[in-house]
């Protein structure tokens, strides 16, 4: 399959996977937040990433659990990495959270995404997270994605 050009610039390359993948690598490094919060990207392939961060004492809540916000976070830093996967500047639409357990202090929590669909110029990425250590799902992510000309 080759390269299509998508509206409003961005392009979908299915041929060349590594070409897409250098490109989510590129915005890895560039990423300042995910890499303060401890986040490791372990797996990254065309449409699948998986995310690595530990549960530190400055993530957890006043009910000694990690905080929310710091769990989208690091679903969301996936989501990005899946998505972008293909090599066009991808950002999100919108995004929905199921929290199923909670994480804890020490915890090491891994966020695997994977692009559902992808459709003109907008797509859907599932990731779950879970803790490590037993396999717990700790939360369901959904996130929307829009593919955007690249500046």
């Amino acid at each position: 399959m080759s390269e299509t050009q998508l509206p409003g610039g961005g392009a979908h390359d299915r041929a060349d996977p590594e070409a897409g993948v250098a490109f989510a690598r590129q915005m890895w490094a560039d990423d300042e937040a995910s890499r303060r919060l401890g986040m490791e990207a372990v797996v990254l392939d065309q449409d699948h990433a998986v995310v690595r961060m530990a549960i530190r004492d400055d993530m957890v809540n006043g009910h000694a659990i990690c905080h929310g916000g710091y769990i989208f976070t690091l679903a969301d830093s996936c989501f990005a990495l899946a998505c972008n996967s293909r090599g066009s500047l991808t950002v999100a639409a919108g995004a929905d959270i199921s929290f199923t357990a909670p994480g804890r202090l020490g915890d090491v929590l891994v966020a695997e995404g994977h692009v559902r669909s992808a459709f003109g110029r907008s797509g859907i990425t599932d990731v779950t997270v879970k803790r490590e250590s037993d396999g717990q799902i700790i939360a369901e992510f959904r996130g929307r994605s829009r593919s955007l000309k690249r500046p």
